[in-house]
């Protein structure tokens, strides 16, 4: 059931999820996004640049983190906008079979617009204990 504006109050959960990433994932999101720099495939080449290790691209943390907000919406396209500030890398270890990384990512209502027919979902996202982006923040247009 998707929710309604008049059904939400400021500081409400809209719930959390944990995103496992694996070196896989971003290969495929690198075809996907025609992002190939080697700092998200090649741990040589990221060590060497002075990164801890492969990392995740930032776009795929953000686009990982933002879908929690249109589950929940029960409609991607109920998100009209979308902005955050990208603090921490994400590394991803080497694995087979396991996820390199996880991501947590929980969202809260921050603010409401009834006029507008909004709300603003603030999302806490971290990976390793270390908040990843700051300022995440999506407003949802809702009923």
């Amino acid at each position: 059931m998707k929710p309604t504006l008049s059904e939400l109050a400021v500081g409400q959960n809209i719930g959390s999820r944990s995103i496992d990433v694996t070196r896989t994932d971003l290969v495929k999101y690198a075809g996907a996004s025609g992002d190939f720099n080697p700092i998200h495939w090649n741990e040589a080449f990221a060590t060497g640049v002075g990164l801890p290790g492969v990392i995740a691209h930032g776009m795929f943390t953000m686009g990982s983190a933002v879908q929690l907000v249109s589950d929940w919406a029960g409609d991607p396209a109920a998100v009209v906008d979308f902005q955050t500030r990208f603090t921490k890398p994400v590394p991803v270890s080497d694995t087979t079979g396991t996820a390199g990384a996880v991501i947590e990512v929980s969202g809260a209502i921050g603010a409401l617009d009834a006029e507008a027919g909004t709300a603003r979902v603030d999302l806490t996202v971290t990976s390793a204990g270390q908040k990843v982006l700051m300022k995440a923040q999506a407003v949802v247009r809702l009923a």
